[in-house]
């Protein structure tokens, strides 16, 4: 599942706001940007689309194609990469599948997500 944000009258941004990853057995984990840039990751299941009123809207979907993960979806996670700065905590998260890898990290406060192949 991911979430996107869409101005008013204006089209989907590409990067994500949030991602969800469901496992088989009910897990959900959430990635997203803090307000303070850094890359959090928690346990918490999607929430719904959010109306921002006439700053736009928060649309959640399932993640068919819409971000790197999709294209491992059924895939099992076989490693994970943390990396962190002193003062803001994580920066990044990268996740290798069978098939590759996804890297997740902030950029100017955004959620940044990439293929790494």
């Amino acid at each position: 599942m991911a979430s996107w944000f869409t101005p008013p009258g204006g089209e989907r941004e590409p990067e994500p706001v949030d991602i969800w990853l469901l496992d088989d057995r009910g897990g959900r984990t959430r990635i997203t940007t803090g307000s303070d840039w850094c890359l959090t990751v928690e346990e918490e299941a999607p929430h719904g689309d959010l109306d921002l009123g006439e700053w736009g809207r928060i649309e959640v979907r399932p993640d068919r194609a819409g971000t790197p993960f999709a294209r491992h979806l059924g895939e099992p996670v076989l490693a994970v990469r943390e990396e962190h700065h002193p003062l803001t905590g994580r920066t990044a998260l990268e996740l290798a599948f069978p098939t590759g890898a996804v890297r997740c990290d902030g950029w100017s406060g955004d959620l940044r997500v990439r293929h790494l192949g």
